[in-house]
């Protein structure tokens, strides 16, 4: 076997694979019943791209596709960032039933500066 066969059926066999995983990620993406699961979804499919992106420059053996990858990874990256950051805003999924600013509020405010201490409870006849 030469060193172009090898190269060829190695190639094609990563871009099969990369395929099956596109549909097992485009599956969960619209499967997914929270938020973060469609976001790690999508973050999963911009690397699957970078994967075919990285096959395809092997195969045609133009290195400007690597330079489209490392981009794409890049905005890739501040992409999941931003809905990270989009979903702590939001807070917590709705199956857990509060979010980070519902415990703020169950907190009353000090008062003239002073810190509420927390109460403590007495046990009723004495020590067990």
């Amino acid at each position: 076997m030469s060193a172009s066969a090898i190269l060829s059926f190695s190639t094609i066999f990563a871009l099969v694979i990369l395929s099956l995983g596109l549909l097992l990620t485009v599956a969960r993406i619209v499967r997914g019943p929270t938020l973060p699961d469609r976001v790690l979804g999508l973050d999963m499919l911009v690397a699957v791209a970078i994967g075919f992106i990285a096959v395809i420059a092997i195969r045609s053996g133009f290195n400007l596709y690597i330079d489209i990858a490392i981009a794409l990874s890049l905005v890739g990256f501040l992409a999941t960032v931003a809905f990270a950051r989009f979903i702590l805003a939001r807070g917590l999924s709705p199956e857990s039933g509060s979010g980070p600013l519902d415990d703020r509020r169950a907190v009353p405010a000090p008062k003239h500066g002073k810190a509420l201490a927390p109460a403590r409870r007495q046990k009723k006849g004495g020590r067990r």
